[in-house]
């Protein structure tokens, strides 16, 4: 792993990427590839989707975990501002109503969008 991408980036998303990164390395993380199998590119803003955004790729057909944009195509690409996507991730706010209410964004297949659920992450003790 070249690094932690919590070193170079403010966001809170980083540490929470970071622990998908070594998360994807665990059985649990393994079943993911079978249960899920697709490509999602996150981007991730610190204030106002669209602007200084970062791209995250999670990769469950080849578990890795890599700074975006994705290599070749994302099966959903997702916009957050930053805490929302912690609050999706760690599961205190549901994906659903993040869409609705304007906090999420989504790009390409629906139903892959819809497999993206706070299930697919590791359980964080503390962010």
């Amino acid at each position: 792993m070249a690094g932690n991408f919590a070193d170079s980036s403010k966001l809170k998303s980083a540490a929470l990427l970071d622990l998908m990164k070594g998360h994807l390395t665990t059985e649990e993380g393994k079943k993911l590839k079978e249960k899920v199998g697709l490509v999602y590119q996150i981007n991730v803003a610190p204030k106002k989707i669209g602007f200084e955004e970062e791209s995250y790729v999670v990769d469950l057909k080849n578990l890795k975990v890599y700074k975006g944009p994705v290599e070749g195509k994302a099966d959903a690409t997702f916009s957050f501002v930053d805490g929302d996507f912690v609050s999706v991730a760690t599961g205190k706010l549901n994906p659903q109503m993040a869409f609705i209410r304007g906090k999420m964004k989504i790009k390409g297949s629906m139903g892959a969008a819809q497999k993206f659920t706070p299930d697919i992450f590791p359980k964080p003790s503390k962010l």
